[in-house]
């Protein structure tokens, strides 16, 4: 009902501001029976001195001349805008602006009327900028492929690994594209660049800052049995030397430590977080690599980063159902969410980190852990 109720409103508001146009130019434009456009403008009644000479892709815009009623066609470039007859009159139009990306660009509108005349007018559509939110994994080998995810990706277009190297496109849509990662990658943003602008990644491919628990080498006081130094047939590629690895039935309310421990058993490791992140951690995220072998779908996985004086059993729960069907996943996160559930405070002796299995349900685990880090949300 509700949607219903936004929808009918917004038909009423357009068809207002068709009756404003309407009224408005009959009444204070000359008229000498041709067709012209005197300007382009926003649909909000409210904004009626918003005159445009551009817009952007799917957006709604009012245009506003004379003798415009036989209007049957808009074009911008070589892309067809929507129209319906309902939306116009001899003075207005309303019309939303194609979205898909013209392959020829000649900054100019064009109105098809019914006689077969047209009528160009001066007017660009803005394409907007690349923008990239996500890689399904930050870690990934040279030679693999790696997932990125986004907007506004249109080819054709480029994508620059830290090192200055670039890969391979393998497949591109406009929300998402896989490319193959070049020799040379190193830890860094990448870019993505195409005709209509550049972004950079917030986050960091191979991302190394801050690295608060690992096994590279091993420190503390659980888990070296689960450390995987050389990989078999059967077991997760590694992404990032040596990883922890769980390969048990964890029954439910049973207590396994996987990895971690106080400052004194972790050593420097412990003092990766960086003070900034314990102070203001909504601008942090904690991120990890995993790897599930089998589904994630039972028990309760327990997170401590960043205890300043001992552990607590007010540990962030990071919950069930997660299944990455064997492959490596970066998990992100926001430190506020996880800091949410303890209090801390800054430690120039290091921290405590915990990873512990404690919850409901028996689970069949098979979960590949590295990796993890405390890390900006936005890129300086």
């Amino acid at each position: 009902m509700n949607k219903i109720y936004k929808s009918l409103l917004f038909i009423f508001t357009v068809a207002a501001v068709v009756l404003v146009h309407s009224s408005c130019s009959e009444e204070d434009l000359p008229n000498d029976g041709m067709a012209r456009i005197r300007y382009v403008r926003v649909t909000n009644p409210a904004s009626s001195d918003s005159l445009l000479v551009s817009g952007f892709q799917g957006n709604w815009v009012a245009i506003v001349g004379d003798n415009l009623q036989k209007t049957t066609e808009i074009w911008v470039n070589d892309q067809r805008a929507t129209l319906s007859p309902v939306f116009v009159t001899n003075t207005s139009i309303l019309t939303i602006l194609p979205s898909k990306i013209p392959e020829v660009i000649t900054n100019k509108m064009a109105l098809v009327f019914s006689s077969g005349d047209t009528l160009f007018h001066d007017f660009n559509i803005e394409i907007s900028e690349p923008e990239i939110t996500t890689m399904k994994s930050e870690y990934v080998l040279a030679g693999d492929v790696a997932v990125i995810r986004g907007d506004f990706f249109y080819e054709p277009l480029t994508v620059t690994f830290s090192g200055g190297v670039q890969g391979e496109l393998v497949s591109v849509d406009e929300t998402i594209m896989e490319v193959k990662v070049p020799e040379g990658a190193e830890p860094g943003p990448i870019t993505v660049t195409t005709n209509f602008g550049v972004a950079k990644s917030n986050f960091w491919f191979l991302d190394n800052r801050n690295i608060f628990l690992s096994s590279d080498p091993y420190s503390g006081w659980w888990g070296e049995s689960l450390v995987v130094t050389d990989p078999g047939a059967d077991d997760p590629v590694s992404i990032n030397g040596n990883y922890f690895r769980v390969k048990e039935t964890i029954a439910g309310w049973s207590w396994k430590e996987a990895a971690g421990g106080p400052p004194d058993a972790m050593g420097d490791i412990s003092k990766n977080i960086p003070d900034d992140a314990i102070l203001n951690p909504d601008d942090y995220y904690l991120k990890f690599e995993v790897n599930t072998m089998l589904p994630y779908n039972s028990n309760v996985i327990k997170i401590n980063v960043g205890l300043s004086d001992d552990f607590n059993n007010d540990e962030y729960r990071w919950m069930p159902p997660y299944d990455t069907k064997g492959e490596w996943q970066t998990v992100a996160i926001p430190l506020e969410t996880v800091m949410s559930t303890f209090n801390t405070s800054v430690s120039a002796d290091g921290y405590y980190a915990r990873i512990l299995f404690h919850g409901p349900g028996d689970l069949d685990c098979d979960m590949s852990f590295d990796n993890f880090r405390v890390v900006p949300k936005v890129l300086d």
